[in-house]
């Protein structure tokens, strides 16, 4: 894999240097920052392939620097957090984390998390892949646009996700653990609210319901599919 531009933003200077030190040895071309401000300043001007991002700041909280990145890149994140709860954990993975660490950790374990998850973003860059059109809603992975019924929808990242899943097994039930797993890098349950949450909010982008649903049908304790309203439900 071609060396990446990584951004740290910690404020414990042990872990930002021992991050440093791993990532440049693997050849990773390494920014560091103290502060949520000073990270997003080296954001807007060096534009990194991936941040870590420690929740513990101390000057903004965590949740509010993921809230201004996600506002203004898609670049991918993976969090630092000292909190192993789940709530903290699906909290950062619902505001637009693509991972996470718990405090203490590897620095190789980190490298390894950054490698899998550039894998997953830049296999979602191919320019070979195809729209996926489903009725008239189109779905294009390389440059992460929705049209329905060549109206342009704009989704989040994570609803966009959502729906890349479907829409790659259009036709078929896909469960919520699945989709937690996919989307959210979350292999347990206990986050079905999570799903619901967003479905709810892509539903409402598509123009439809729960009650009155054309694209995505719900399959009572099972999961969801994505269809073509004018094939009917098999």
């Amino acid at each position: 894999m071609p060396m990446a531009q990584v951004l740290i933003i910690e404020d414990d200077p042990a872990i930002r240097s021992a991050l440093k030190r791993v990532l440049t040895e693997r050849g990773d071309v390494v920014a560091v920052a103290g502060t949520g401000m000073t990270g997003m300043a080296i954001l807007m001007e060096a534009q990194p392939d991936i941040v870590l991002l420690d929740l513990g700041l101390p000057d903004l909280d965590g949740f509010a620097v993921l809230g201004m990145l996600r506002a203004v890149t898609e670049v991918p994140v993976i969090v630092i957090t000292a909190q192993d709860d789940d709530r903290s954990i699906v909290r950062a993975l619902d505001a637009g984390a693509d991972d996470y660490v718990i405090k203490p950790f590897g620095a190789d374990q980190v490298a390894a998390r950054i490698r899998a998850v550039l894998r997953r973003s830049r296999r979602g860059l191919d320019e070979e892949d195809p729209a996926l059109v489903i009725g008239e809603l189109v779905i294009d992975p390389r440059t992460r646009e929705v049209t329905l019924a060549g109206v342009p929808v704009c989704l989040s990242r994570k609803e966009f996700d959502v729906l890349l899943v479907l829409a790659n097994r259009a036709g078929v039930v896909v469960t919520k653990r699945e989709l937690l797993a996919e989307v959210w890098r979350q292999p347990y349950g206990g986050a079905d609210r999570t799903v619901d949450v967003h479905l709810s909010w892509l539903r409402r982008k598509l123009g439809e319901t729960a009650a009155q649903p054309r694209y995505l049908h719900s399959v009572r304790g099972v999961g969801v599919r994505l269809v073509n309203p004018g094939e009917g439900i098999p």
